[in-house]
């Protein structure tokens, strides 16, 4: 049995956003601070109350009377919302068997509208991802800082400033329709994605991995997949591409405080579930003509995925893939990721040109990934000087404290 704070942890976790979403179409996306409030002092309620009353039977539905309750005292107390508090408080009135047994499509259209109000393209993207985060995922802001290596009153000040900007829009709670579904579907993907790879690779602190980020924008991208009118083919790449990814985490930080690489993970605690979930979304992602970043990454992950291992990895369709991602969306990841593939796909001689022709690429001189690669390579080369060099740049550039110390060993391993 968990103890009683984790409890309401995951319980707050888990339905915080429900229950905002919920308020906030009754109330307005320009009180969505209010919706927020209420639900927080539910979770605030819980703590003082389960540990002398006893966990009710139903905490969820528990939960949200004592919102609803709450936000209800709010409109009796306001004179500007009297008029509108019968109306509201209907609204409100969970449905028979509890708050989570109503129509369905409604409570998903709820909390897809939280997500696509919280990517207003009006936000900067710093502010979609810490808004998101905190509403739709239900992370604290002390998370959010921690995850990012912000500080909290930073965090804070910017989530303050975005709720403000989305009430001065007078944003309708709704998920658009149309030309501007499209827009701002682009803009929640690439939301997802930001979050889903801070927790892949995360650059910042001593965790390696947050598989609770790369969880929290799985949920959500596998939501987007529910809904007729947001199940897109580029939503179904992304969603495969997280399975895929999402499947490896038990292996890739199964060594405390440190990242094992693809050639170094024990296949075996690969997530199998994850994996054929990734296949089902690829598949899905495939009923259309359009062709994407995401369709491109998923087929790289699908490659990796399915593979028994290293060696019989089909390194062809990799590089094909990685050709194709460079000419879509060029970037220095996907340069040096087609590097590495070329290595194993085409030989040592081949990465290194790839490797060679982008030196003098500006905006890969203060890319840490590109020096250890290089680094690696020349490893493999036989010429350990150039090596030590490559990598004590990459060290230099290193962020996270268990990069370092890899890259640390790496330098000693080479004299």
């Amino acid at each position: 049995m968990p103890s009683l704070p984790s409890l309401v942890d995951h319980l707050f976790r888990h339905e915080a956003s429900r229950l905002v979403a919920r308020l906030t179409r009754a109330f307005g996306a320009e009180h969505l601070q209010l919706a927020e409030d209420v639900v927080q002092e539910a979770l605030l309620t819980a703590l003082r109350s389960w540990p002398y009353r006893g966990v009710p039977d139903d905490p969820a539905a528990w939960l949200w009377r004592v919102a609803r309750n709450k936000a209800l005292d709010v409109l009796r107390r306001d004179a500007s919302w009297r008029q509108r508090a019968g109306a509201v408080a209907r609204t409100l009135e969970p449905p028979r068997g509890g708050p989570h047994s109503g129509d369905v499509a409604t409570l998903l259209d709820d909390e897809l509208a939280l997500v696509f109000l919280c990517c207003h393209p009006a936000l900067p993207r710093d502010a979609q991802v810490a808004l998101t985060l905190k509403t739709a995922a239900g992370f604290g802001t002390s998370e959010i800082a921690r995850a990012f290596l912000e500080t909290e009153p930073t965090v804070a000040q910017r989530l303050v400033r975005a709720k403000r900007k989305l009430r001065d829009q007078t944003e309708p709670f709704e998920i658009p329709a149309g030309e501007e579904l499209a827009a701002r579907l682009d803009s929640v993907l690439e939301v997802l994605y930001l979050v889903f790879n801070e927790g892949y690779a995360t650059h910042r602190g001593e965790e390696p991995v947050r598989a609770d980020l790369c969880g929290e924008a799985l949920r959500l991208v596998e939501l987007l997949t529910r809904l007729t009118r947001t199940a897109e083919p580029r939503v179904h790449a992304l969603a495969a591409l997280f399975c895929f990814q999402a499947a490896r985490l038990p292996a890739r930080a199964a060594s405390p405080g440190e990242v094992l690489v693809l050639d170094e993970q024990d296949r075996s605690l690969w997530d199998r579930e994850l994996i054929r979930r990734g296949l089902h979304h690829f598949e899905c992602s495939a009923r259309g003509a359009e062709l994407t970043p995401y369709h491109l990454q998923a087929e790289i992950a699908s490659c990796h995925a399915l593979a028994e291992s290293l060696e019989e990895t089909d390194w062809a369709r990799i590089c094909a893939a990685y050709d194709v991602l460079l000419g879509m969306a060029p970037s220095p990841v996907v340069a040096v990721n087609r590097a590495a593939a070329l290595v194993r796909g085409q030989g040592l001689e081949q990465g290194l040109k790839a490797m060679e022709e982008l030196r003098t690429d500006p905006a890969l001189q203060g890319y840490g990934p590109y020096w250890t690669a290089w680094g690696e390579m020349l490893g493999r080369a036989g010429d350990p000087v150039a090596a030590r060099e490559a990598l004590s740049r990459a060290l230099v550039l290193a962020e996270g404290p268990p990069l370092r110390r890899r890259l640390e060993q790496r330098l000693r391993d080479l004299g």
